[in-house]
């Protein structure tokens, strides 16, 4: 894997029962088809750009198309999950790359939901992520994060950046999962602004943290200040571990975000709108076309929703391994933003996601034919899972 070549990659420093109970509507009548009177959207967190970006096109759809548009902030993962595949009273849902594979692999948690396919609807945004200390700390590299004694904070929230701190972090730093948890002390934070701002509350030493969410703007502000570690590009060996553990991210160098930020090497996480396979083909081309369409009116909304561009979008779509709808599709095909070779992938994709559906299901039934409740924490129902899911491939950047 060259890193350095990926440097360009990050751009910028980076009740809805009645949506899915309409019946299906045949494509050829997409351009016709009127979205619900309500449409409910569900974002992570208050203190989000996700949740922020969204409210800021979110009024610009309801005045073009005379509906009702609720922006819903869901800090918890896997609520916001449920909402979307369980409940079905969220229509779309900002969601992290990096998160939809751990919803289609089950990984963690996740393992003990009844799966269900997923969609990318279009592109919400690449934010970017890297590792966050106090301006007055003593640490100013990774490499300084190999003294031992060090406080990690940990976001309980998202199994991903769970991930990223226990076992990325430390395979950057050229140790095992296990040499880590000696290495560091891990700060559990119940939300993603507790998880940021421990470090200026001196109860952890660095945080991994998105450089543009409005929290790290308050941080920046704080007494000291902040200050980011720059994941170096060129150290390859050390990406290569991270990549092991985070397969979804963009190594990068941040442009976009707060000012201590902009210039330091770091990862990029893609933000997807995404729903269930399931939804109205129509529902899906209806939104694309919008999205596609209606840029230039919402685009200076807020900074997150200038990625959210055919340009950036197409960008992406050059290296996702995740399915797209195939109300999108259509839309792309119309266009012409969608080729053979996209054709392929995304054929490719869909069938991967559908053997990892099938493995899963299979591994719930048998836990449950033998009185195992599914649980992350029961070793016999990991092992279950382990045994349905062995040799299927998972989900990585097409770099």
């Amino acid at each position: 894997m060259k890193v350095t070549s990926l440097k360009t990659l990050l751009g910028v420093s980076l009740s809805l029962a009645g949506v899915l109970a309409l019946g299906p509507v045949n494509l050829v009548h997409a351009d016709e088809y009127a979205l619900p009177n309500l449409l409910v959207i569900g974002t992570p967190g208050t203190s989000s750009g996700s949740f922020a970006s969204t409210n800021g096109w979110g009024p610009i759809l309801q005045k073009d198309l005379g509906i009702n548009v609720r922006v819903v902030p869901e800090d918890s993962e896997v609520q916001r999950h449920k909402r979307l595949t369980e409940r079905r009273d969220l229509a779309l849902s900002s969601v992290s790359a990096a998160e939809l594979r751990f919803q289609i692999q089950g990984i963690g948690h996740y393992a003990t939901m009844t799966p269900v396919p997923q969609r990318v609807i279009w592109h919400h945004n690449d934010t970017p992520w890297g590792f966050v200390v106090s301006g007055d700390s003593d640490l100013h590299t990774m490499d300084d994060l190999k003294q031992g004694g060090l406080r990690v904070a940990q976001g309980q929230f998202s199994p991903p950046m769970i991930a990223a701190v226990r076992d990325g972090l430390p395979a950057y730093l050229g140790m095992t999962p296990e040499e880590g948890a000696a290495q560091f002390d891990f700060v559990p934070a119940s939300s993603y602004v507790e998880n940021c701002r421990t470090v200026v509350e001196g109860r952890a030493d660095v945080a991994y943290c998105a450089t543009i969410s409005s929290v790290m703007a308050e941080m920046e502000g704080a007494p000291g200040g902040i200050r980011w570690l720059s994941m170096d590009l060129d150290n390859t060996q050390a990406w290569a571990g991270f990549l092991e553990h985070r397969p979804m991210v963009v190594p990068g160098t941040i442009k976009m975000g707060v000012s201590s930020s902009k210039g330091i090497d770091g990862l990029a996480s893609n933000f997807l709108y995404a729903a269930p396979a399931d939804i109205e083909d129509a529902f899906a081309y209806r939104m694309a076309k919008w999205f596609h369409q209606s840029f230039d009116q919402y685009k200076g909304s807020h900074p997150l929703s200038t990625r959210m561009s055919l340009e950036v979008f197409r960008e992406y779509l050059d290296r996702s391994p995740l399915p797209v709808h195939e109300g999108t599709v259509r839309y792309l095909k119309e266009i012409n933003a969608w080729t053979e070779e996209d054709e392929k992938w995304n054929q490719e994709a869909i069938e991967k996601v559908d053997s990892w559906v099938v493995a899963r299901t299979a591994a719930l039934a048998e836990a449950r034919a033998n009185g195992i409740k599914p649980d992350a924490n029961d070793e016999r129902f990991m092992a279950i899972v382990k045994k349905h899911v062995k040799g299927l491939e998972g989900f990585r950047t097409r770099l």
